[in-house]
C-alpha cells in the first residue's frame, strides 16, 4: 500500500462525494449526470463527463476506487498529476463514445425495422418517450433487436470504469510482468497476460449479450476506454513521449 498521489486523491474524494449525494438525492443524481442517450429528453453534453463520477452501488464504486488506486498510483508517479488526469479523462470520453456509438447503433437497428412494418417514427418515439413499448415489435424485429433498442434508449451508463480500463491498458504496457494477486484466482498472474483476456472477455460479452460478469454492464465502454487507453500508449511510445513527466 502505497501513499495517496494528488490526482488520484482527489479522484477518489469526488467519486465518494458524488455516491453520497447520489444516495441522498436518488433518481434525480441520475437523471442529471448519468450519461444518457442523446435521443432521450434526459441527455446533457455535460454528462459526457460526469457519468464517470457516478456508480450504480457500493461494490461498483469500491471495486472501481480500488483499481483507480491500485493502478493509477504508479503511472501517476511515473507521468505526474496532469499527464496522468489528461490520460484518465481521454479514456473516459473514448469509453463514452464507442458506448454511445454502439447504442445509437442499436437503436437505429431497432427503429428501423419497425418504421419498415409501416409503423410512422414519430409513432414509435411517442410511445418511447412516454417509457412504454408495443409487444407488437418484437413479432416485428424479434426478441434481442428490441430489448436492445429499449436498453439504448431508455438505459444511462454510469461508472469510471471505461477509464479505469484504460489505466488497466497503461498499467499493463508499463508493468508487464507485475503480478497481480487476486481474489477469484489461487496464484499471481502477470498483468500482460491478464489484462487482456480481461478485455477479451468484455468484447466477448458485448458482442454476444451473454453476461460472464452479470447483468447490466456496458460492455464497450469497458472496450471504448481500453482502446483509447492503447491507441495513446502506442503513440506515446512511439514517439519517446511515454516516459516524459508533466509537471505540477
Amino acid at each position: 500500500m502505497s501513499r495517496l498521489t494528488e490526482a488520484i486523491k482527489h479522484l477518489l474524494i469526488i467519486n465518494i462525494l458524488f455516491f453520497v449525494a447520489t444516495n441522498i438525492y436518488g433518481d434525480q443524481m441520475y437523471q442529471w449526470f448519468s450519461l444518457w442517450f442523446p435521443k432521450n429528453e434526459n441527455f446533457g453534453i455535460w454528462q459526457i463527463v460526469t457519468h464517470m463520477f457516478m456508480h450504480g452501488g457500493f461494490m461498483h464504486i469500491l471495486f472501481n476506487m480500488y483499481a483507480l488506486y491500485a493502478f493509477g498510483t504508479p503511472l501517476e508517479r511515473m507521468w505526474g498529476r496532469n499527464k496522468f488526469l489528461f490520460f484518465y479523462f481521454s479514456a473516459g470520453l473514448g469509453a463514452a463514445l464507442l458506448h454511445t456509438g454502439v447504442n445509437y447503433y442499436y437503436f437505429q437497428k431497432g427503429l428501423n425495422a419497425i418504421v419498415d412494418s409501416g409503423v410512422t417514427e414519430s409513432s414509435v418515439m411517442d410511445i418511447v418517450t412516454r417509457g412504454q413499448y408495443n409487444t407488437e415489435w418484437y413479432n416485428i424485429a424479434g426478441k434481442s433487436t428490441i430489448d436492445n433498442f429499449l436498453s439504448a434508449y431508455h438505459t444511462p451508463a454510469v461508472g469510471a470504469s471505461g477509464a479505469i480500463y484504460g489505466v488497466l491498458v497503461a498499467f499493463g504496457m508499463s508493468y508487464p510482468n507485475s503480478e497481480l494477486f487476486l481474489i477469484f484466482l489461487p496464484v499471481p498472474i502477470k498483468a500482460k497476460y491478464f489484462i487482456p483476456v480481461l478485455i477479451g472477455l468484455d468484447l466477448f460479452s458485448g458482442i454476444t449479450g451473454y453476461g460472464i460478469f452479470g447483468q447490466g454492464i456496458a460492455h464497450f465502454a469497458h472496450v471504448g476506454g481500453a482502446l483509447v487507453g492503447f491507441l495513446m500508449m502506442w503513440y506515446w511510445k512511439k514517439n519517446q513521449f511515454n516516459n516524459n513527466r508533466w509537471d505540477r
